[in-house]
């Protein structure tokens, strides 16, 4: 059974735990990276291609999975070889500071990478800094190309957009130009296409360790 810490959410002192987690993270030699997305958009099979592309570099990860309730994803990972931790926060849709700083501490990582796979969900984790070093959020493209538009906070905040299901892109008539458009008038963070599928059928990842990768060796 995966080790499991249940969130119970202490509001106002959110800023203070996300600096002392970077703090720790810097300590250890650690990158955190938060993986946001909306249910379904694929975060799950993206960070599973990642986590194999870091691996083949040498580059170590370990996840800290954020759901409503379940361990599905947390064993998914175990079973692959990575060490993860899930936090179930029962009814909150997102995870804050606090969390995070005590499930790390659980999970016993360092000189890696730690990726934070946060609730599904496009409004809440935008609000919470959890002291980690890169956001990253994935847009599927069935989602459609109206999302920079319709969730500025959460498009104004992140550092990277990788856009996932790129294999349907013409099936579902999505507009790549028409999304880029509304995410720069908000910031003007890189954009990745990519399709994790089966490893013989992906592609777009490779691009995305390689940041990951720079940022990991420039902490």
């Amino acid at each position: 059974m995966p080790d499991v810490v249940i969130m119970k959410e202490i509001k106002g002192l959110n800023e203070t735990y996300a600096e002392e987690n970077r703090e720790k993270f810097a300590a250890d030699n650690v990158l955190a990276v938060n993986i946001m997305g909306a249910p379904g958009a694929g975060k799950t099979s993206f960070l599973m291609a990642l986590c194999d592309k870091l691996k083949a570099r040498g580059i170590r990860s370990a996840v800290i999975e954020g759901d409503l309730y379940s361990t599905i994803d947390t064993e998914e990972f175990a079973n692959a070889g990575y060490r993860s931790l899930q936090i179930n926060t029962e009814g909150e849709c997102h995870i804050d500071a606090n969390v995070i700083r005590q499930g790390y501490d659980r999970l016993g990582f360092r000189d890696g990478v730690v990726f934070i796979e946060n609730v599904g969900n496009l409004i809440c984790p935008a609000e919470f800094d959890l002291g980690e070093g890169l956001r990253i959020i994935t847009a599927s493209v069935p989602e459609g190309d109206d999302k920079p538009y319709k969730y500025i906070p959460m498009y104004s905040y992140v550092d990277v957009v990788v856009l996932t299901k790129c294999d349907l892109k013409e099936a579902v008539g999505f507009d790549t130009e028409y999304f880029t458009r509304g995410l720069r008038a908000l910031n003007e963070a890189p954009v990745f296409e990519t399709c994790a599928k089966a490893p013989a059928d992906s592609w777009g990842v490779d691009e995305v360790a390689d940041l990951v990768e720079a940022k990991y060796k420039s902490i």
